[in-house]
This record gives C-alpha cells, structure tokens and sequence, in this order.
C-alpha cells in the first residue's frame, strides 16, 4: 500500500542497517507525508475562506469601500468645482443675508432684507456656446442659437429664451444626477453683490474696464466677449454685470411687494415673463447694476439674453 515510498536508499543498505533504525525511518517518513498532507490541506482551506470573503465584501451592498464608496464630501464656500470634466465650473456661495433692491426704480422697491439660509453652488460664468453645442450633441437641446457671426466656443450662448435655458438645466441635471437649475432672483443679486450695498459689486461709477456694455468704454464692442474677459467679484463670479442678460427662475412681479425674503423663487405672478439680471452688451451703465431688473416673455429668444445655473448643495 505504501510501497511508493522512497525507500530505496534502505533497500540498498538492507543488512547494514539494523531493523530498528529501518523502522524508525520509515515512521520519519511516514509522519513527514501526514504532516505535508495536513499542511496543504489547510493552506488550501485557508484560501478558500479568504477568496469567499472577499467575495462577499464586494459584492455587499454595505460593504464599505475606501476608494469609491464613501459619498463626495460637500464643498466649502468659496470652492470651485465641476461635476463632470466638460461641466460648467460652479462656485460655492456662503449662507448670509443682504438688502435686496433700490430706491432708484419702481421696479426694485421696496428694499427689503433677504435670508439665504444655506450655502449654494452657481455658475462662476456664463453658459458658453461650447456647453450649449454639447447639450445639442446630445439631444438635450433642441435648438442651435446662431452666433451672429461673433464666434461660439466660450462666448457666453445667446439668443435663448427661458423655456431653452430649462431645457439646458434638465439635460445637465441628468447628465449629472445632481438637481441643476437657474438660480431665483434673490440669489442671482447675492451673489453678484458678493457682500458689496453699492451700485455695482466694485463700487460706485466709472464701470470702463470691468464690464462689457454699451457705454462701458468710448469704443464698445457691441458684441458679446469670451466669458471671463473682465475680473470676477468678490464670490469670483464673472461677468455679472454685463455681457448678456441673465435669465432667472421667478415669474414677473413689477415690485417687490409680498416677495420671499428666504431666498426662494417667486413662483406666482406673470409667469409667462420671467425675470433677466445683469444687463448686456447692449445695455445702459444703469442697467448693468447688482440692483437693476427686467423681464422677457418666458418663450422668446433676444440676442442679448443667456444665463448661469445653479444647483443645491445637499
């Protein structure tokens, strides 16, 4: 039964090795074979519990994992981040509060104070026709805004109604799966104040050399610039005032009588226009302050119009 052990070496010196010695060899080898055998088997044993372990660790729904398990922590304010490499570049607004409004028109009374209880995420520019042309690619966005021969790429997109900057919005909230939106009224002006109660967010005239308007400088351009062509405010958002026209989720209100005062969007009122904040390239100085506003009707396309998104940040 064991005659395939190696005793060869015993059998060539059978007769010079006395019959006890024989006999403890072959219980050496004996117990060597045992223990070898013991050996493997829970080496292999060993192997298997661990490979089921690991098993049940990934495919665990509770399985913490170190890498890509733990959710993305929220950013701070004043930090800047994309949620995809091709997504607009959002910067982070602290909570506060602030005196929305002037006493300059009929339209921006009365002043009155506004609580943003939380931080929130929006554009640090405008939307580009590089963003737009990719919604387009991919069907996100029904309609192809021409450029008036000004050129696309990071020129902030024109030529788009409300309904158009929606649809932008819920492409992107989807592409993301994070809720995207346009930023209401009250948040559009705190955060182009960025902390500032002057007419502009740098302070009070001449505005030649921080926007893009019609009587911004003695030779205009009449034109829309690359975002970003002018230094950003105190949040580090660009091209607040000037550029293009803003839209904002609110329906119109020619006043601000009963307007939320927590930040929020006024969602009842003329809603088939809606509200546009910054002023463009086509616009007055006075036109372009933190405080002026103006309405379009919700479904119309102006080639001064565009927007920035924002999105909450739980």
């Amino acid at each position: 039964m064991l005659s395939w052990w190696p005793t060869g070496l015993l059998r060539q010196n059978r007769g010079r090795v006395p019959k006890e010695i024989e006999m403890s060899l072959r219980h050496r080898v004996f117990l060597h074979f045992i223990w070898g055998a013991v050996a493997i088997a829970w080496s292999a044993a060993a192997e298997c519990q661990a490979l089921k372990t690991l098993q049940h660790v990934t495919q665990s729904p509770t399985a913490p994992n170190p890498t890509f398990g733990a959710p993305a922590p929220i950013p701070e304010p004043g930090e800047i981040f994309r949620d995809c490499p091709d997504c607009s570049e959002m910067v982070v607004v602290p909570a506060g509060e602030f005196k929305m409004g002037s006493g300059e028109t009929a339209y921006e009374k009365p002043e009155h104070r506004v609580v943003i209880a939380n931080p929130f995420a929006i554009g640090r520019r405008e939307i580009t026709f590089e963003e737009w042309d990719l919604c387009v690619a991919a069907g996100g966005c029904k309609y192809r805004p021409d450029d008036h021969g000004w050129g696309r790429g990071s020129r902030p997109v024109v030529d788009v109604s409300w309904d158009d900057a929606k649809a932008f919005v819920n492409w992107l909230s989807q592409k993301t799966q994070k809720g995207y939106r346009l930023p209401s009224e009250a948040e559009w002006e705190y955060a182009a104040r960025a902390g500032t109660n002057s007419q502009f967010w740098w302070g009070r005239p001449p505005v030649n050399g921080n926007a893009n308007c019609e009587d911004c400088s003695s030779t205009p351009p009449r034109r829309t610039l690359p975002t970003g062509s002018f230094r950003p405010n105190g949040f580090g958002l660009f091209d607040v005032a000037g550029n293009v026209a803003e839209w904002v989720e609110d329906c119109w209100n020619d006043s601000y009588r009963g307007a939320p005062t927590d930040g929020s969007a006024w969602t009842t009122g003329q809603c088939r226009q809606r509200g546009l904040r910054g002023g463009s390239f086509a616009s007055k100085a006075n036109v372009i302050r933190s405080a002026a506003r103006f309405r379009y009707d919700q479904d119309v396309r102006y080639y001064a119009n565009g927007f920035r998104v924002a999105r909450d940040l739980k």
